[in-house]
């Protein structure tokens, strides 16, 4: 590519971040090139930088940062001596943001469609009508159920993985020369997934789009860049193209990279006749007048991993919230150690509250912005345990301590000081402060990258043997499945559609839904995506 084709230059780039008034640089220097057309993959660890850094390729700098020094070049626009009002002439329409947390980042008061038409009106691309056929036709390409009538649903009228699929079309109205994609896949499932990796493809393809593609998946960012970048602690470490990059990576930091998820816990022998921790006995659930879950049964012992797995809609956060009582069932029950709970949380004892802990998907949403890490760790605590005082402080402490953050760097800051694999870590630390006996993991690595996520697999292994902890672990990642399951169920639609041991569940034959999910895990080579493509097309004609 000639110099004619650069987009976006970005030189000597540092940005800054302030802690209790203190500011400290958290982006060291860091330059990029992207030409028209060109996809470059962010890659690395928690805290990398990688956020902050495709943020300030928009002249952005998030709440508590500031951009300190280096140039911001977007077609031939100094984006730091322009002025707020000619960058935000530019957001939306040259240049768009897929944020990681679609849930956080739409307005709940507002239609889908209506937020997606709000850009391209705004910004005068199209007027109302083109914009909402516009809608409609990208919902279909990004694979979104009855595409013409989605858009005038509210965000929690959608699944998640539909909302950041909604997401990832608003972003594209105005067809921006620059797209920001910051781990805009991180809640879909595998099937959804490949879809969604397609259409963004294709549409960066045939309009000649740029884009930054933030990710921790490295099978995701081979499918999707041309060239990769690596960061550490705000730093480059390499840079290259991405088949070189994959096949002959020259620093130590990015084979590690490279070499992350090789853990996987040993497959407990098979259970004798003990008490189920969970037992689920023919659970069917409605919202309003629509039954969602459809005789649901299956049983979680001490000390063992039940991953639940299948597509968006599936069905398993919503088991999840029949048995924590958040949604009663309209037929069946729960039994806890062999003893029917009630149906609703409200009418549990709290020690029963205590016992079943819950660690959600979506960090940026579940942690109140507001409260300080001590406080969001420490209420549990004192809640069910009755600490206070010292014995508070000094439990809080050691929780920080087991999800490795330095206690006196974190313990006082706030939810928005923290980076998203930092808040999915303060999550778990909450979940663990009750001392409970059973844990419900939803999607809880989803938001890490690999390095962090193999660190909690091992921590929450850790914990299961030291206090025979039982686990359900709601996860569209397979190879998630493979680290830490004992049993597996796999759920469409509502309805259980296999279970069984891991060992068997990952040896066929399968049932053709299972073998789905297992045939589309991305793998570490460029071309899998374009090969699985051609495979299905030729397979369905």
């Amino acid at each position: 590519m000639s110099d004619k084709d650069i987009l976006l230059t970005v030189k000597g780039l540092r940005i800054e971040g302030r802690s209790d008034d203190t500011w400290s640089e958290i982006v060291k220097g860091v330059d990029l090139t992207l030409h028209k057309g060109e996809v470059l993959g962010l890659i690395g660890e928690s805290g990398a930088g990688k956020s902050t850094i495709g943020l300030a390729a928009m002249g952005f700098a998030r709440d508590g940062c500031r951009i300190s020094g280096g140039e911001i070049n977007f077609d031939g626009i100094d984006l730091r001596a322009a002025s707020e009002s000619e960058r935000r002439d530019l957001r939306g329409k040259r240049i768009a943001y897929v944020a990681q947390s679609a849930a956080a980042s739409f307005n709940p008061a507002h239609k889908l469609i209506d937020q997606y038409s709000e850009a391209p009106i705004q910004h005068g691309v199209m007027g109302r009508g083109e914009a909402e056929s516009d809608a409609k036709d990208l919902y279909a390409r990004m694979q979104l159920p009855e595409p013409n009538d989605i858009g005038f649903r509210y965000p929690h009228q959608v699944s998640g993985g539909q909302l950041q699929r909604a997401m990832t079309a608003m972003a594209m109205a105005c067809r921006p020369d620059l797209i920001i994609f910051d781990e805009p896949t991180t809640a879909l499932d595998v099937t959804t997934q490949i879809e969604v990796l397609s259409a963004i493809r294709d549409i960066v393809e045939q309009f000649d789009t740029a884009a930054i593609y933030i990710t921790h998946d490295l099978a995701v960012v081979a499918q999707m860049a041309d060239r990769i970048k690596v960061l550490l602690k705000g730093e480059e470490v390499e840079e290259a193209d991405t088949r070189t990059m994959l096949s002959n990576p020259t620093e130590d930091y990015t084979k590690s990279l490279w070499a992350v998820r090789s853990y996987a816990r040993p497959e407990q022998p098979p259970v004798g006749d003990g008490t189920p921790v969970v037992s689920v006995r023919n659970v069917t659930a409605a919202y309003g007048i629509t039954d969602v879950l459809h005789d649901v049964s299956f049983d979680i012992h001490p000390r063992r991993t039940v991953a639940v797995v299948g597509e968006s809609g599936s069905g398993k956060s919503t088991t999840a919230r029949v048995i924590t009582g958040l949604l009663p069932p309209r037929r069946g029950e729960t039994l806890f150690n062999g003893e029917a709970l009630p149906i609703d949380y409200k009418k549990r004892t709290r020690e029963q509250l205590r016992q079943a802990q819950m660690i959600y998907q979506m960090a940026d949403t579940a942690l109140n912005p507001k409260l300080k890490i001590r406080e969001l760790i420490g209420r549990p605590a004192q809640m069910y345990l009755g600490l206070n005082g010292k014995a508070l402080e000094d439990r809080t402490r050691d929780l920080l301590s087991l999800i490795e953050l330095e206690p006196d760097n974190y313990i006082d800051r706030l939810p928005s000081e923290l980076s998203g694999g930092q808040k999915q870590r303060i999550g778990i630390a909450r979940a663990l402060a009750a001392e409970p006996q059973f844990i419900i993991c939803d999607e809880v690595t989803s938001a890490l990258d690999q390095l962090v996520a193999e660190g909690i697999l091992k921590l929450l292994d850790k914990l299961q043997s030291e206090f025979s902890l039982a686990y359900m672990f709601i996860t569209h990642d397979l190879a998630t499945v493979k680290s830490i399951a004992d049993e597996v169920v796999v759920m469409k639609e509502g309805v259980v559609v296999e279970q069984g041991t891991k060992s068997e569940m990952f040896q066929p034959p399968h049932d053709p839904y299972t073998e789905l999910l297992l045939s589309s895990v991305p793998e570490m080579d460029p071309d899998w995506l374009t090969t699985l493509l051609k495979e299905r097309t030729a397979t369905a004609t």
